[in-house]
């Protein structure tokens, strides 16, 4: 992929897409990865520093540091407006309304800390009359590994075309830094969590499998042409089948049969 050419189909995008809508900004979770980072900078370059808000949206006891000040980072540097949001007592409130709600729930609570993300990134496009920009990419929608209605729901994905390795490209031409570059990637739902041990393959690996599907292999010969083993093969394939739903509006009882 010519990545420049990329880079400017997806600057276009977010502004035919916008100005479809009439509005003229847009709102990014900056969690101090390189997802958001690279949209964050598609977007300033797409609609202008003054019609960009970054927010973080930290939780207290979990998110490190360095993320913190990588998302601080990215907004200096776009010199775009940036708020902070701690989403811990957000947390704490749902947890301690619910009667079953308990810090063990680790993947329900992960998908709830999303869901909390997301309402408040629409919250702030709602009174500011912006669109909300999705950080996902290739890699992560194929999969389905994202949350439903959480950092899956948002109004556009620009990056959703590219795969994480292609990700990484962009991010290099576009200057993003480089200590985020070459972080870890992770969604910091639950602590030491990191995307690749939670998948179990590379991102390297995993976007050459993904690319030979789509390009009519079998997952078999997918699986011998990069060496993979077959516990990282059927581990894709599952992950892949398990979570079509994600990429579907909710199905709906037809009835015109009665009509």
């Amino acid at each position: 992929m010519d990545i420049s050419k990329a880079k400017d189909i997806i600057v276009e995008f977010i502004k035919e897409k916008t100005t479809e809508a009439g509005v003229k900004g847009a709102v990014v979770g900056l969690s101090g990865g390189i997802d958001s980072a690279l949209t964050a900078y598609l977007t300033v370059e797409a609609l202008g520093k003054e019609n960009v808000l970054g927010i973080h949206m930290p939780e207290l006891t979990l998110t490190p540091a360095e993320d913190v000040l990588d998302a601080t980072e990215v907004a200096e540097r776009l010199d775009i407006e940036f708020k902070t949001v701690d989403i811990s007592e957000i947390l704490a409130g749902y947890l301690n309304s619910i009667p079953e709600g308990a810090e063990s729930n680790s993947q329900a609570n992960g998908n709830l800390k999303a869901r909390i993300r997301m309402s408040v990134l629409y919250y702030y496009a709602n009174i500011m009359s912006r669109m909300v920009m999705g950080t996902g990419n290739k890699t992560e929608i194929l999969l389905g590994y994202f949350t439903k209605y959480g950092d899956g729901g948002v109004d556009l994905e620009p990056i959703g075309d590219l795969y994480k390795t292609e990700v990484r490209e962009m991010s290099k031409i576009m200057e993003v830094p480089e200590e985020i570059i070459t972080k870890a990637p992770s969604a910091r739902l639950w602590a030491d969590q990191t995307d690749e041990d939670e998948l179990g393959i590379t991102y390297e690996l995993v976007d050459r499998f993904l690319a030979l599907l789509l390009e009519g292999e079998t997952p078999q010969v997918a699986q011998n042409t990069l060496g993979m083993s077959v516990t990282q093969r059927d581990s894709v394939l599952k992950r892949i089948n398990a979570n079509l739903h994600k990429q579907k509006s909710a199905p709906i009882a037809e009835l015109k049969s009665l009509r």
